[in-house]
């Protein structure tokens, strides 16, 4: 049975409602930190900000800390309320997206520490075109799939599973044109290599955004599509939701 945004919150036991919606609360917050470190860790390394990126270098705690609250949360919920069917499956989808968040927060670190590299050799070489549009776009899921989870809208978390074959397709083109300048000026390896790193940590972020929606399909139709080709699901039988 697909569950609405309004499914948890119907328990007779009031802090049985109030401890689940308690840890969709602190995911949506623990989801808001990551999406401001990576928007002032990618403004760090374009606007060449390096207090900003050391902000965000020395701030990647707050985001483990974070996710250790939510799971020890989650685990007294599992320990004492013994939660079946949509309860059961709300707990494990925010035990799986607080994971996928710790490792978001992990890239845009890394972002930041490659940010510094940057900063320090005096130039951001080839390649700033390519990481302001894939960004942008990484952002972009990022910022969907939170909204997904938080109105347990399936439609939506579909479109940004859809949109992983875009960021890695354009991941893959920025790579190639690095890898070319690169070969024909030596000189630039080291801040090219760096730029690298900021793509590939980029891509990685796509992918955890696409694990959280997969996350809320899971969670509202009750089916894991984490191993199933794109091309393979049905919209119309994952696209209705509540959206309220």
């Amino acid at each position: 049975m697909d569950i609405t945004s309004d499914t948890h919150s119907q328990h007779i036991s009031q802090q049985y409602n109030q401890d689940l919606e308690t840890i969709k609360t602190q995911l949506m917050a623990m989801g808001g930190l990551v999406e401001k470190q990576l928007q002032e860790a990618l403004a760090a390394l374009l606007e060449g900000d390096s207090q900003l990126a050391i902000r965000v270098r020395d701030n990647d705690t707050s985001v483990n800390d974070m996710q250790l609250k939510i799971d020890e949360e989650c685990v007294r919920i599992l320990a004492r309320r013994q939660p079946a069917a949509s309860d059961l499956r709300l707990v494990i989808a925010v035990i799986r997206a607080t994971n996928d968040l710790e490792r978001m927060g992990d890239e845009a670190n890394k972002i930041a520490r490659n940010a510094l590299d940057l900063i320090e050799s005096g130039r951001i070489p080839q390649g700033s075109v390519e990481i302001r549009h894939i960004s942008e776009h990484v952002r972009s899921m990022l910022r969907d799939s939170l909204t997904a989870f938080a109105r347990f809208d399936t439609e939506l978390a579909l479109k940004v599973v859809q949109e992983d074959a875009s960021v890695d397709s354009e991941y893959t083109t920025a790579m190639r044109s690095l890898a070319t300048f690169m070969m024909e000026d030596s000189r630039s390896i080291g801040a090219v290599l760096s730029v690298m790193t900021v793509l590939r940590a980029l891509e990685r972020i796509g992918d955890h955004a696409d694990n959280l929606a997969e996350h809320v399909i899971y969670l509202v139709k009750g089916r894991d599509i984490r191993h199933t080709a794109v091309e393979e699901l049905d919209r119309e039988a994952l696209g209705r939701s509540d959206k309220r």
